[in-house]
């Protein structure tokens, strides 16, 4: 997300405190609708991280690790990574299917490591 966002704004704007009064606008409206998406994923990643967070505290204090939760952490992992291109061709509904997948492994985590 940085690496576009520096390219289409300059370091000036991006190195800022990016206060709306002196860039006229938020961030995410100066931006290119891809790279706009690129910030919106990385949002999304740290609200989905939090969760993912609470499965894995839950799992590790919990000790429930088992090779299932194993498999829910990399099933997650990997609907991530799918996600930031998916989001960035805006590949509907694909985008909010992977989504999904990755919720769904975390909602596990936390029902198997509870059971």
């Amino acid at each position: 997300m940085s690496v576009p966002a520096n390219l289409e704004l300059g370091v000036g704007k991006t190195l800022s405190p990016r206060d709306t009064s002196r860039m006229g606008k938020p961030l995410i409206e100066q931006v290119s609708d891809k790279t706009g998406r690129l910030i919106r994923a990385m949002n999304n990643h740290f609200e989905a991280l939090i969760l993912f967070t609470i499965a894995v505290v839950v799992v590790t204090l919990g000790d429930k690790g088992t090779g299932l939760t194993a498999i829910f952490a990399w099933t997650y992992l990997a609907a991530r990574i799918l996600y930031i291109p998916a989001y960035y061709f805006g590949l509907a509904p694909w985008r909010s299917l992977i989504w999904c997948v990755g919720f769904l492994s975390t909602m596990l985590m936390i029902v198997s490591a509870l059971i």
